[in-house]
């Protein structure tokens, strides 16, 4: 349910509109992360625990962080960052040779775990009161992110995909982590392919937001 209320802007944002003013000219879009932003918490391990159980979850985890370390150090990793790393050694570990039906109904499970971020949701609900584009942009997975947004009438998502063939999943992201860097280049072409915007706002932690932010003109951090 919408509030129709425009939210006072945090003290470090003084004298931008708020998310509820109305700007003159083209209309404006606000992008929000997802994990550790709009919710509270990461989705990744909860979604992985939906489909090989939580020990092996975390025990998926603890390998992938020991190995990413190893790669790094050899200088021999799989991502630009040992986090990227880290993120594929584990979706290689959990997800590999799982069929896509079924991560699909871990996905629909996956709701129940949401924590909502109650004053950015309410950010959100505002400038989608003002009509104005609301996009997510997150490295979540985009295979279960549609389940997680279903009730919120999202007009777009930027999410990190999943390589399959003939329906399993490889354990392999397709197009990229959508984090850090490649989630501003990600924004940024989606501002070029769909603008102009009047006004456009950000809502991301620091640091891995902060490139994707320095995009906007209104920037929250969380």
């Amino acid at each position: 349910m919408t509030t129709g209320i425009a939210l006072p802007a945090p003290p470090h944002l003084e004298g931008l509109p708020s998310p509820g003013a109305r700007s003159s000219g083209h209309p404006g879009i606000a992008f929000f992360d997802f994990d550790g932003t709009l919710v509270r918490g990461d989705s990744l391990l909860p979604f992985l625990s939906l489909i090989v159980g939580k020990k092996r979850a975390r025990l998926s985890l603890m390998r992938a962080v020991h190995g990413a370390i190893q790669l790094h150090a050899t200088k021999r990793q799989l991502g630009s960052d040992i986090r990227t790393s880290t993120k594929a050694i584990l979706l290689r570990l959990t997800l590999a040779d799982v069929p896509v039906a079924e991560a699909r109904a871990a996905a629909e499970r996956l709701p129940g775990w949401v924590r909502w971020n109650r004053p950015i949701l309410d950010a959100l609900k505002a400038h989608q009161d003002a009509g104005r584009r609301v996009v997510i942009a997150t490295g979540a997975l985009d295979l279960y992110m549609p389940e997680l947004l279903k009730d919120l009438g999202i007009t777009d998502l930027l999410a990190t995909g999943l390589e399959e063939v003939d329906g399993v999943l490889t354990g392999h992201m397709k197009g990229g982590n959508c984090v850090r860097a490649m989630k501003a280049q990600r924004v940024s072409a989606y501002l070029h392919h769909h603008g102009p915007f009047g006004e456009t706002w950000g809502y991301g932690n620091r640091p891995s937001d902060v490139p994707m932010l320095d995009l906007l003109h209104n920037k929250v951090i969380v």
